[in-house]
């Protein structure tokens, strides 16, 4: 009964949320994307639970559109992308599937803005495709591996068989129960912002798919960290950092701090008062970074410089 109910509710959410934008189909995968302004591109890459919706509701893609082509995707699994089963969807493999997808809608030489676990993949796409990708802005990365205890709870959908008879059940109410909770810890100190809460669409994110990529994700963080560390001094292309002080997920000295003081071609920007959703509670910093790291690219020759 709370099988057909919680699969009731994930229909009607996506009836009530339609694509925002077009399709591009990459290895028999349908990826959702949304495409605004003209220039150079601009990727944006959103972190674990979350969908295009996230930088629509901070305002990120309006004010970027003013000067660059940007284009947003629902990664794998979230929004209205496909996340196929046979493929484990490491940052690699995510990396490799947008990279096609962005050769598709002929866009290379980007910069590439990654949020929290969008950050692991906009990583793994300038290691394996330095060609498209012209600079990184990251913003609220986790890079470096570490003991976190909220790991092992939120993976539990993702385990075959029991996962998915949970994630049907019992997980799509656990998280509208939590939803309070976790807003509070990702935005805060800052409150949730009005705009979020009337565009972003929690519905879609309790959806039991979607609930298992999350849970997925969760599972492959601190593997995917350890795997990829080593890797990182190999990044020629400007990097820019942005960090939220106060951020309640993760310990910016731990992660972007030390990535930082990795990489001699970065930047960093620790933004007093904010937390872990940087792009939401200071969009305009954000944009700084962006710019920053574009006008950095043009100095290398990497890219043409934007108009004034």
């Amino acid at each position: 009964m709370a099988a057909f109910a919680n699969h009731r509710l994930a229909r009607r959410a996506e009836r009530e949320n339609p694509p925002l934008g077009k399709f591009v189909e990459v290895d028999g995968v349908r990826l959702h994307y949304v495409e605004q302004g003209e220039g150079q591109p601009l990727v944006l890459l959103h972190g674990n639970g979350t969908m295009i919706q996230d930088f629509a509701s901070s305002g990120l893609i309006d004010l970027a559109a003013k000067r660059y082509r940007v284009i947003v995707f629902d990664r794998p699994g979230y929004g209205h992308s496909e996340r196929p089963r046979s493929t484990v969807w490491t940052a690699d493999a995510q990396a490799a599937l947008l990279g096609a997808a962005l050769e598709q809608l002929g866009a290379s030489k980007a910069t590439v803005l990654g949020h929290s676990w969008g950050c692991s993949v906009a990583v793994a796409l300038a290691l394996k495709a330095p060609d498209l990708v012209s600079s990184l802005v990251l913003a609220s990365g986790y890079y470096y591996p570490s003991v976190r205890a909220d790991v092992v709870t939120m993976s539990g959908p993702a385990i075959p068989v029991l996962g998915d008879a949970v994630r049907f059940t019992v997980s799509p109410v656990l998280a509208r129960l939590m939803w309070p909770l976790l807003t509070r810890k990702i935005f805060g100190p800052a409150s949730e912002p009005e705009q979020f809460q009337q565009d972003f669409p929690k519905e879609m994110t309790f959806r039991p798919s979607q609930i298992r990529a999350s849970a997925a994700e969760s599972a492959l963080m601190i593997p995917g960290a350890f795997a990829a560390r080593a890797r990182y001094a190999e990044l020629a292309m400007p990097v820019v950092i942005v960090a939220g002080e106060e951020d309640r997920l993760v310990d910016i000295d731990e992660q972007s701090a030390r990535l930082h003081a990795e990489l001699p071609n970065s930047t960093i920007h620790r933004v007093p008062g904010a937390g872990h959703m940087v792009h939401q509670t200071a969009p305009e910093t954000v944009m700084a970074a962006i710019d920053e790291a574009s006008a950095s690219a043009a100095r290398r020759g990497n890219v043409l410089p934007l108009a004034a």
